[in-house]
């Protein structure tokens, strides 16, 4: 029975009119329809079904509160697109992040959080032998320590359901990102996390763990589609482990720099529509998930009580153990921007990417880089758009445009390589990507060549958009060492004109200019640039083109997102 409170308390809230007791409450119950993410919703509905059993009323009326399992993301992605009355007045998503998401496109009914009734660290679970490969429980990792130590071995297959259909996935991506840093190195160890969980990832929490390895056979560890790690909630860990006698026990590692957590806020939906009735028996509702004996069902269930320390029982049971340190304090909510910045990088990641590259060839391409030897600017930055090719999975398409003033006749631009799939065969032997390298390598600066930008610049753009495909997030990268010194051709304030004239919003294609170099003006790649929707950005080595491209790739991604 749920134990709302003392006898004497019971009976002092019935002569005050709070509650009241009614020999049927079919008649008159107050009828509320709630939709709970799938983990928590059985939690729920056992206490909503004891609410109706044992006649708890609200006002001195019965409450019929009827429980729905449904995917937060769908429902997520249903408030996000419509006013309309959604059928429901209470959601219970698993995270905050999908009210945010909701809220983002300023469409959905209003939606009003009124406090978390339960919360659950995402972790990253193991099955025993790769947890004992990594250390498991001594050692302790950051987040992005874990994931380059699980990617790393050719042992361990990491596994994760998509960041845009489960909050652990996202949490998880985005701790990872936190966890890097900003460095330019750091933004290249994030976009290879993502390319590499992209290649594994699941539908949805529910069925990532259909992914697990059944055991340590040769036949599981040699299975392609078989996962020795997963991203999860320490509650779906603990679901596996006492419901799969015969899957594998799983041990979780939490990141030491802070394990993020599924909150579960009690969100009203469209409060304004309720009845006076329905209003009250929604925060009644809400209070009782707050006393005691709501609170042992959810934690039954595997979940931990917000603003409650870990209970070492539960912890171990779902595969936790110290000294990994599950009880440290979870890192600050992800923001708005964060959550946008998240799912624009595993937009691109997901979609993948069609590139035409542009490479400034002009004579001063061959000037020494300082602190380089005899390495000339097109040396490094050929290195540098090698190290960023290995980043792009098979399904990528890239191409290659060189330029430098009557480069080809009258064109200040030739194109070396069709903007094809990396994965596909080459003529001759090999792939794309191989033979994308060989063309990346054979560029070389023009002797007494100079910039001709903006010309090239109006010409890819216009064969981008010709060639678009749906599907991909398509782009043009322009790598630049100079300003713009073709007199005889279009203007910068031309070229702007015309680029916003091009502008399709049905078909994006952003522009990324990236300067290098003290030669180069800033605010030229920028204006021109944000004519598309894109972004130029400015480097002073070379070497770190690379880590800039795949940077503003992902924040060009973010923006088409959003």
């Amino acid at each position: 029975m749920l134990v709302l409170c003392v006898a004497t308390g019971t009976a002092l809230a019935a002569q005050g009119g709070l509650l009241g007791f009614s020999t049927s409450c079919s008649d008159s119950a107050v009828k509320l329809r709630l939709v709970a993410s799938p983990d928590i919703a059985p939690a729920i509905r056992e206490v909503a079904d004891r609410v109706r059993e044992d006649k708890i009323t609200t006002d001195g009326e019965c409450m019929d509160i009827t429980v729905t399992s449904r995917d937060s993301y769908k429902v997520a992605d249903a408030l996000s697109t419509t006013s309309a009355k959604p059928g429901f007045e209470i959601w219970l998503p698993d995270s905050q992040l999908w009210v945010q998401r909701a809220e983002a496109t300023g469409k959905s009914v209003p939606l009003s959080p009124s406090g978390s009734v339960a919360a659950s660290p995402v972790t990253l679970a193991m099955v025993p032998s790769a947890a004992k490969a990594l250390g498991w429980p001594r050692k302790t990792y950051t987040w992005a320590e874990l994931a380059g130590a699980a990617m790393q071995s050719d042992k361990i297959h990491l596994g994760a359901a998509d960041p845009a259909r489960s909050a652990s996935g996202l949490l998880a991506l985005n701790s990872i990102s936190r966890s890097a840093g900003n460095g330019p190195e750091s933004a290249t160890q994030v976009a290879a996390s993502a390319k590499v969980l992209s290649q594994r990832i699941s539908d949805g929490d529910t069925q990532v763990l259909e992914t697990l390895a059944r055991d340590d056979s040769g036949a599981e560890k040699g299975n392609p589609r078989r996962n020795q790690a997963l991203v999860l909630s320490e509650q779906a860990a603990f679901a596996h482990n006492t419901s799969s006698a015969d899957a594998q026990h799983l041990d979780l590692f939490y990141a030491k720099d802070g394990t993020p957590q599924l909150d579960y806020p009690y969100t009203l939906v469209n409060e304004g529509a309720h009845s006076t009735d329905q209003s009250r028996a929604a925060l009644r509702f809400m209070s009782l998930l707050g006393e005691d004996s709501a609170r042992g069902v959810i934690a039954q269930h595997g979940f931990r009580t917000p603003d409650q320390p870990a209970r070492d029982s539960d912890v171990k049971t779902a595969g936790g153990l110290a000294p990994q340190p599950y009880g440290k304090e979870p890192p600050q909510a992800l923001t708005d921007q964060e959550l946008e910045e998240t799912l624009g990088m595993w937009t691109i990641t997901v979609q993948s990417a069609r590139l035409t590259t542009v490479v400034d060839a002009s004579g001063s391409m061959a000037t020494l880089v300082p602190g380089r030897g005899s390495q000339t600017r097109m040396d490094v930055t050929k290195a540098s758009l090698l190290q960023a090719l290995a980043q792009f999975t098979p399904e990528d398409e890239i191409g290659l445009w060189d330029f430098a003033t009557r480069l080809d006749g009258s064109l200040d631009y030739r194109k070396r390589m069709e903007t094809v799939r990396l994965g596909d065969p080459a003529k001759g032997g090999g792939t794309q990507r191989d033979r994308l390298s060989a063309s990346i390598s054979g560029l070389a600066p023009v002797p007494d060549g100079a910039t001709g930008l903006y010309d090239t610049t109006l010409a890819a753009v216009k064969d981008a958009q010709a060639t678009y495909v749906s599907g991909k997030f398509n782009a043009v990268v322009v790598l630049t060492d100079g300003v713009n010194e073709d007199d005889h051709g279009i203007s910068r304030s031309g070229l702007i004109t015309k680029l916003k004239q091009l502008t399709d919003i049905h078909r994006p294609v952003p522009l990324i200019m990236i300067a290098v170099g003290p030669d180069t003006d800033k605010t030229e790649v920028e204006q021109v640039a944000e004519a598309t929707g894109g972004a130029g950005y400015q480097v002073s080595d070379p070497a770190d083109i690379h880590a800039v491209l795949l940077k503003a790739v992902i924040a060009a991604a973010s923006a088409k997102a959003s």
